[in-house]
């Protein structure tokens, strides 16, 4: 389906999803900007279903982010509906970006009999182009009747823009003694960074669980999947993840995050938001190697994170990896430049099993010829220890190549 060259950790086929009590789904070609694919899909919830939801920390969202914040609170009778399109994502063209979220949510109430204020919307494209909202409504009565339980493949398609692959992911977990499904599709390749990125993500369950502790549950596990993750630093103004409960499951119902019978839940749940994640960065744009950076021994978890973002983002970091050249020299710029504490005879780094640089100094034992053989892997592990603290993190990235650059010279060409 994508017209850019296919990212090296695509796999083979997508996962096998079951289907999950509670919810339908169809999708379908509205024309938004792409021609001859699906780009419009929506998710009907039972009434009932309970949602959470996490969005973009940028301060200039996208209409349908704002719309979604508020739909969050909305007490509806109703089914929970999610309305998902690509091509464009309905930012900064004004009141008509609001107008299309306002036609879009009503075209919905109007065909499936939903509170209109409770539809939860996502769009995903090109910045400052408004949505034709006229297109998505044109599609919602043979939406309606074609809905169906299966499709989360078709679905995790429909949402894709730059995309080399669907993304999808499933898992099962007991909650008393009832075996309960959570599937999840995701979409982002570009604009990826904390908080979140360029990045939609839908997960849908069969459990009893309310609303309160789903939104707890995602907030927590947030942190160490898809805000651990980047490909280019920029957080984009449309990033959104939504956790859906059709509450269909015969056990009875949640209402505490401390729960004990929640712990198999959490599990699996953490596991698919993660593997959710390790899909969009390992489909980052132009992407030829997969980062992951590991540090310790800072002042705190926080400075930690903030240290291992600062390798992970650095330009020069990525294209060092991308040209299998061990540069643990731009490592320590980048511990230096986070503006955490950092002591420079005290750090340690190792590229993969190789010590480079240690006490301010090149490693006794090291040689190039190790670091290049080392590489030449697809996958580069970067561990730095700053010897000061307890403070740990990790994270996830790609390298750089030209090929990043050409997908974005061109995107709204």
């Amino acid at each position: 389906m994508s017209k850019y060259k296919p990212s090296p950790f695509a796999p083979l086929h997508f996962p096998d999803m079951p289907k999950i009590d509670g919810f339908t789904m169809a999708t379908a070609e509205a024309g938004v900007r792409y021609k001859g694919r699906t780009d419009l899909w929506v998710m009907v919830g039972q009434a009932g279903t309970q949602v959470a939801g996490v969005f973009t920390q940028n301060l200039c969202p996208g209409a349908p982010v704002d719309w979604s914040r508020k739909a969050l609170s909305v007490d509806t009778k109703g089914p929970r509906v999610v309305v998902v399109n690509s091509g464009t994502a309905n930012v900064f063209a004004g009141q008509k970006s609001v107008d299309a979220v306002v036609e879009t949510a009503q075209g919905i109430a109007d065909i499936f009999g939903a509170a209109r204020d409770g539809v939860l919307l996502s769009s995903t494209g090109v910045i400052g182009e408004a949505l034709d909202a006229s297109k998505l409504t044109a599609q919602f009565s043979a939406m309606k009747a074609s809905l169906s339980a299966e499709g989360w493949a078709d679905a995790a398609r429909a949402i894709m823009t730059t995309d080399t692959y669907a993304k999808g992911a499933t898992d099962s977990a007991v909650i008393d003694g009832v075996r309960v499904q959570i599937n999840g599709i995701a979409k982002g390749s570009g604009m990826i960074a904390p908080d979140m990125a360029t990045m939609l993500a839908y997960v849908a369950t069969d459990a009893n669980i309310n609303d309160s502790v789903l939104q707890v549950l995602l907030s927590d596990q947030v942190g160490s999947t898809f805000n651990a993750i980047t490909v280019d630093s920029d957080t984009s103004t449309s990033d959104t993840l939504l956790l859906l409960a059709s509450c269909a499951a015969d056990h009875r119902l949640i209402t505490d995050v401390n729960d004990p019978r929640l712990d198999d839940f959490k599990a699996a749940l953490h596991r698919v938001l993660f593997n959710l994640a390790m899909q969009i960065i390992k489909d980052g744009e132009g992407i030829s190697k997969f980062i992951r950076v590991t540090i310790s021994g800072a002042v705190s978890d926080k400075s930690a994170k903030k240290i291992g973002m600062s390798i992970a983002n650095s330009p020069l970091v990525k294209t060092a990896v991308a040209g299998q050249d061990a540069n643990w020299g731009r490592i320590i710029m980048a511990v230096g430049k986070a503006g955490e504490p950092a002591e420079r005879d005290k750090l340690t780094v190792h590229i993969g099993p190789h010590l480079l640089a240690q006490h301010g100094q090149p490693a006794p034992h090291y040689t190039e010829a190790d670091g290049a053989a080392y590489m030449k892997n697809a996958e580069i592990d970067i561990r730095v220890d700053l010897g000061l603290g307890d403070g740990q993190s990790v994270v996830y990235g790609c390298d750089l190549t030209h090929q990043y650059i050409d997908i974005n010279a061109d995107y709204r060409s």
